[in-house]
């Protein structure tokens, strides 16, 4: 979700919300993000926001794209394996 820019922590609970029901909360969200930022892979910047207190956003690092990138590579072939032990188990019933 950061891959095209900056984002701050509840846009990113309201995005994963809306993505086909996926329940989240800020008390999920900020605890990725800390170890995401202690891992190198994202960096944050505070910025003032009109509507309240100032915001931390994250921005992917050039380590944290290498990670992404390497993550889509693997996610392929698992999203397959799972879908084939799936399919299987269904034919089953």
């Amino acid at each position: 979700m950061l891959r095209d820019g900056e984002k701050y922590a509840f846009e990113l609970v309201r995005e994963l919300c809306d993505a086909h029901g996926l329940v989240t909360s800020e008390g999920t969200i900020y605890p990725l993000l800390s170890r995401l930022r202690k891992e190198g892979w994202v960096n944050t910047v505070w910025k003032e926001s009109d509507s309240g207190p100032p915001r931390r956003y994250y921005t992917l690092t050039p380590t944290g794209r290498r990670a992404l990138a390497e993550f889509a590579e693997e996610w392929g072939p698992f999203k397959t394996a799972v879908d084939g032990l799936l399919d299987r188990e269904g034919s089953r019933e």
